[in-house]
Parts: C-alpha cells; sequence; structure tokens
C-alpha cells in the first residue's frame, strides 16, 4: 500500500486549495455537535432502560474505551494527515476505494432521514406556539373514538391511544396501514422540510467557512435547554423517581449478548464513527492540530451528554407515571415515539406546556441540524474533492453545486412525508446504520493497520503532533476494536438470522 500524501504534499500538487477551520474551538464544536445528536436524546435512554439501567453504563465505557475512542483518533488522524475527504482518501490504495464511497452513502442515507426528523421537530416546535398544546385533549378533528386522556388502555375491548400517540399518528403523519399504501404528501410538513434544507443550505454556503462560525451557538446552546427541562422536571412529581428507576442496575443483564451489542452499536450511532464524517471534519484541519486530545475529549462529551439527556428524559417519564398511576416500563418508548410522543404527553401535563414545548422541540431541532450539517458536508466535500478542477474552479460555481445537492436531497425526502413515510424513515435507518458501519470499521482497521501498516500510521501521527500514539491506541487498532467489531457483526447476523424465523 503506497504511502499516504500529507497535507503539505497535497497543497503542492492541488492549484484550487482546500478551506480549513479558523482555529481549533470550531473543529472541536462541530465534532461535539456531530457526535451529540437526537440519538443521544432518544436512543441512549432507551438502550439503557431496556438493558439493565445503570448495569448497561459499564459495557457502554468499555465500548468506548476499546471501540470508540480508538476508531475515533484513528479517522481523524487519517483526514487530518492527509487532509482529503473519505472517498479520495483513498488514492493511496484505490483497491479501498469502495470503503469511502460505502462509508459517504450510509452518511448521505442518514443525512436524508435526518431531514425529515428535524422537519417534525420544527412542525411540532410551531404547532405548540399557541396557548394550549394541540395534543392536550381527544376533541380535535384528527381525533377516533378510541382516544382517551390519561392514558393508553382499553376502550371497549379495543386499544385506546393517548392524545399525543393521535396527534402525531394522524394529524402530524397522517400515517397509513403499511409501507405499500403510500398515500398522500402532507403539505405542512413540506413547509418544514424545504424550511431544514433551506437553513442546511445557508449555512454550508461557504463549507466550513460558514459552518465553523455558526456551530459555537449549535454545539453549546442544547446544553443550556437540556439542564433547564432537568431542573422543571426535578421540582415536579415522580421526576427524581424517574432518574432513580433510570440507573438502578440490574446486574444479571450483563450476562447477555443482547446488552454488549447494545453498547457497541451506540457507539456508531453517538460518536459518528465509520460512517465518512469524521475524516471529512478533521480533514479541514491544521495540520499539527492536536488529535490526540480531541480523541479523549469528545468521546467523553458525547457519552457524558447522552446520560444527561438520559436524565431529562426519565424524570419527565416519572412525572408522567406519577400522574397516571401508571408504571415507567408502560410508557418507555424508543426512538420517534419517545420523543414526539411520550415527551409531548409527559410535557402537556407540565405547567407551562406551550414554554416547555417550544424550548423541547427547539432545542431537538438544534441538535438534529448539529448532526445533519456535517452529514450533508461530508457528501459535498466527497463529491468536490473528486472533481476539483470543474467544482472548486470558482466560488459561484461551488455554491450553485451545493444548492444542487440541497434540492435534490429535498425531492428524495419527499417519499418520506408521505403516509408511509414512518415506514420508509424506519427502512432507511435500520439498512444504513449498524451493520454497514460495522463493516465499514473492520474494512478500515485492516487497511490502515494490516495492509499500511500500524507503524507507518504511527509515524504520520508523530509527524503531526511530534509523538507516537501510546501502545494502548496500537494494541486497540490492530487487534481489540477489530476482533469487537467481528464479534459484533456476527450477533448483528445472528439476530437478522432468528428475526426472520
Amino acid at each position: 500500500m503506497p504511502e499516504v500524501e500529507n497535507k503539505a504534499d497535497i497543497k503542492e500538487n492541488d492549484q484550487q486549495a482546500r478551506p480549513e477551520w479558523g482555529s481549533k474551538w470550531e473543529f472541536m464544536f462541530t465534532c461535539v455537535a456531530y457526535a451529540v445528536g437526537l440519538g443521544n436524546v432518544w436512543r441512549f435512554p432507551y438502550l439503557a432502560y431496556r438493558n439493565g439501567g445503570g448495569a448497561f453504563l459499564i459495557p457502554y465505557v468499555i465500548m468506548v474505551a476499546f471501540v470508540g475512542m480508538p476508531l475515533f483518533y484513528m479517522e481523524i488522524a487519517f483526514g487530518q494527515y492527509a487532509s482529503l475527504s473519505p472517498v479520495t482518501i483513498w488514492k493511496c490504495s484505490p483497491i479501498f476505494k469502495g470503503l469511502g464511497m460505502g462509508s459517504v452513502f450510509c452518511e448521505g442515507s442518514v443525512g436524508l432521514y435526518y431531514s425529515v426528523i428535524i422537519c417534525y421537530t420544527m412542525y411540532f416546535m410551531f404547532a405548540s406556539m399557541r396557548a394550549e398544546v394541540p395534543w392536550t385533549n381527544c376533541d380535535n378533528d384528527w381525533n377516533t373514538e378510541y382516544c382517551l386522556v390519561n392514558h393508553t388502555g382499553v376502550l371497549n375491548n379495543e386499544t385506546a391511544y393517548t392524545p399525543s400517540q393521535e396527534y402525531f399518528y394522524n394529524e402530524v403523519l397522517n400515517i397509513t396501514d403499511g409501507i405499500d399504501n403510500i398515500g398522500g404528501i402532507q403539505p405542512k410538513l413540506v413547509a418544514a422540510l424545504a424550511g431544514v434544507w433551506l437553513i442546511t443550505f445557508l449555512v454550508l454556503l461557504k463549507g466550513v467557512g460558514s459552518l465553523g462560525k455558526v456551530v459555537y451557538f449549535v454545539a453549546i446552546f442544547p446544553y443550556f435547554m437540556l439542564t433547564a427541562l432537568l431542573v422543571n422536571t426535578l421540582m415536579l412529581e415522580g421526576g427524581v423517581d424517574g432518574i432513580i428507576y433510570l440507573f438502578t442496575p440490574k446486574w444479571d443483564y450483563l450476562l447477555k449478548v443482547q446488552v454488549w451489542r447494545d453498547a457497541a452499536v451506540q457507539i456508531f450511532y453517538s460518536l459518528g464513527c465509520c460512517a465518512g464524517g469524521l475524516i471529512t471534519m478533521s480533514s479541514f484541519n491544521n495540520f499539527n492540530n492536536n488529535i490526540r486530545r480531541d480523541a479523549l475529549l469528545i468521546p467523553i462529551i458525547n457519552g457524558a451528554t447522552s446520560v444527561y439527556a438520559a436524565c431529562v428524559i426519565f424524570a419527565a417519564l416519572g412525572f408522567m407515571a406519577a400522574e397516571n398511576n401508571a408504571r415507567i416500563e408502560d410508557i418507555a418508548e424508543q426512538g420517534p415515539g419517545l420523543v414526539f410522543v411520550v415527551y409531548p404527553e409527559a410535557i402537556s401535563k407540565m405547567p407551562l406546556p406551550s414554554l416547555w414545548a417550544i424550548l423541547f422541540f427547539f432545542m431537538m431541532s438544534i441538535l438534529g441540524f448539529g448532526s445533519q450539517f456535517s452529514h450533508v458536508e461530508t457528501v459535498i466535500s466527497s463529491i468536490i474533492d473528486e472533481f476539483p478542477g470543474v467544482l472548486r474552479a470558482s466560488a459561484a460555481r461551488t455554491i450553485i453545486f451545493r444548492a444542487i445537492i440541497s434540492a435534490a436531497y429535498f425531492l428524495a425526502a419527499l417519499f418520506m412525508v408521505t403516509g408511509a413515510g414512518m415506514y420508509i424513515l424506519n427502512l432507511v435507518d435500520a439498512s444504513v446504520g449498524g451493520l454497514p458501519l460495522v463493516i465499514v470499521g473492520i474494512v478500515e482497521c485492516i487497511a490502515l493497520q494490516w495492509v499500511y501498516g500500524s507503524r507507518n500510521f504511527s509515524e504520520n501521527i508523530e509527524d503531526m503532533i511530534g509523538i507516537k500514539p501510546a501502545l494502548y491506541w496500537r494494541l486497540c487498532w490492530k487487534f481489540i476494536s477489530p476482533v469487537v467489531l467481528i464479534v459484533s457483526k456476527y450477533l448483528f447476523q445472528l439476530k437478522f438470522m432468528l428475526f426472520m424465523l
């Protein structure tokens, strides 16, 4: 495998210089915003609850230490040294170029359905700007005879639904009975989706030059909102009980393979490893940026944020359980159901529900945009780096290309704002998350540590920061991380076969 070109070599050979971050803080905050996204709010809390509460933190921390941090370090080191996006960077070994294409395809697919989720949050935010949030009662046009205000139960021998369930599925989504029934396009969601892609285009208008200025707010603001929401729910009845319930350890869960598999998968969802985003963002770094510091600090911030967000969510669930005289396990859901059904239901029972709904969904929008900007920039930069002579020839040409990509994304996402949109969204999410990224991670470790060589890779890092990576990092890159990923891959396949049976 030929030696990887460093940034100085590339600049000498490339007439169109790539942009760079204005400072090391722009890169760090971008990585924090990229890693800390919607999954920290709706995925991690449910996984912790489902996999033994506080006991889940043990496999999670182990996976962060031996898979998450090493892969994070390896990818940002690779991107910073070569200063190229995930596809072009493999010109050092064209046989692995398909690996870069695969990671960018996954990242682009995530950006597609992420935009739809953000449009949901924006829809809810604007819908909350009224004296009473619209999912408070069962007296609306979208409600059915099976709507119950207090809790989900049984009504006339039929399943009953809460107002928040009927609002989300009947009013917002107008969901059909299956993916084979596409239904009609929802005009209000189309308007929200257009707003999402207009904001994305404007923020990425000048690439990292404009993104770097916005990311300070995007990365920091959600923490103020999380803190405000946590303080509010802790003052309500049942709030503390919800957090106690979440972190009460169930030690027998540590013997279950599913728990360790979920911990490994969460690393990819939360840190963004192996999807091309880390390579892209680090490729705009100064050549001597301290990536070792970033590789330690950012995963820790991300993990701590996941735990903090879990406290916010389960404090609200504890309050909701106390209000309805129900058990938390009967209320907790994962994914969109947690954010757009369960939490809104809890908000509707709080004092000043409209205020808290606006703040919560504004925070969710910011969290979504923080990750979305990096998803889309990864796709755009990957294409531009493949054709720099054409797409980087002038500023106007680059801006036009970015507009074309944003418009194409908007048109493609229209399928997900139909009556069957949620089914399509879940299908894309299940297809590009988890197993494909695990496979990318395995092949990356083999390509960089065995084909290119661990010694060469370590020397490249020494060229940048003046010190070779410690033995811990080298052992993880070459042995521990790929072995864990291979085991995770077979667990994925086993789960799929059991599902098919």
